[in-house]
């Protein structure tokens, strides 16, 4: 709508954009759930850019408006983003949510994404996920939960998704348009990894339901797998 838009970062021009000091998005009142959110989101990819553009059905085109031109454009263009301008999302979150604390309150990114996505953009889920067999079920981002792992000191992410399915018996029903990873959790008081490598390519071929996979003894197609 008159406004120039900008692709996402790569390479050495996403060093020389992002890189130093007053980079990034702006910290202000518990923000950071949807700071880091809307940078992993769009700062480098472009993935979800139909969020940016398409006229959804349902599409709330305010909060849209908002998103593509005092956010998502100023980070690809200076590599900065004001905090005032994620206080405005913020305000227009919390007249359409069914919580209103959305100015003040640290919540989960997963809320927030489920909010933007669902509620507000009209958009599909991107995941659909089996557990143990029984019916699957479709969300926009998963959460990786484990138990403490005595072996993993710095683990990647590649390692961590393939534990968390493990444990919680999980398969992907089919591959996904795009898989936002929500990190383990952690607290003031407790961390479970104090680093996590970023796996820049995420091997999913033993997390598809039914997905021919080569036996580990003879190197035929696998008929039994074992956990």
């Amino acid at each position: 709508e008159g406004q120039e838009s900008f692709p996402p970062l790569r390479n050495e021009a996403a060093v020389r954009v992002l890189q130093g000091r007053m980079k990034g998005i702006q910290g202000h009142c518990n923000s950071c759930y949807m700071d880091a959110a809307l940078f992993s989101l769009f700062s480098c990819t472009s993935v979800l850019d139909s969020m940016l553009f398409m006229p959804f059905p349902l599409c709330d085109r305010n909060v849209q408006g908002i998103l593509r031109d005092e956010i998502v454009n100023p980070l690809r263009r200076t590599g900065f983003v004001r905090a005032s301008s994620v206080m405005h999302l913020r305000e227009q979150l919390t007249d359409k949510g069914p919580c209103s604390s959305f100015t003040n309150a640290e919540k989960d990114p997963e809320e927030f994404l489920n909010l933007i996505m669902q509620q507000i953009l009209g958009i599909e889920p991107l995941l659909k996920l089996q557990s143990g067999g029984q019916k699957e079920h479709e969300c926009y981002c998963y959460q990786i939960f484990m138990d403490k792992q005595e072996d993993l000191v710095v683990p990647d992410v590649q390692q961590l998704v393939e534990r968390s399915f493990l444990s919680s018996d999980l398969k992907l029903v089919e591959i996904p348009s795009c898989f936002i990873i929500q990190m383990p959790r952690f607290g003031k008081e407790y961390k479970m990894f104090s680093k996590i490598i970023p796996s820049l390519e995420l091997d999913i071929t033993d997390l598809l339901l039914d997905s021919p996979r080569e036996c580990c003894l003879c190197g035929d197609v696998a008929t039994l797998e074992c956990s």
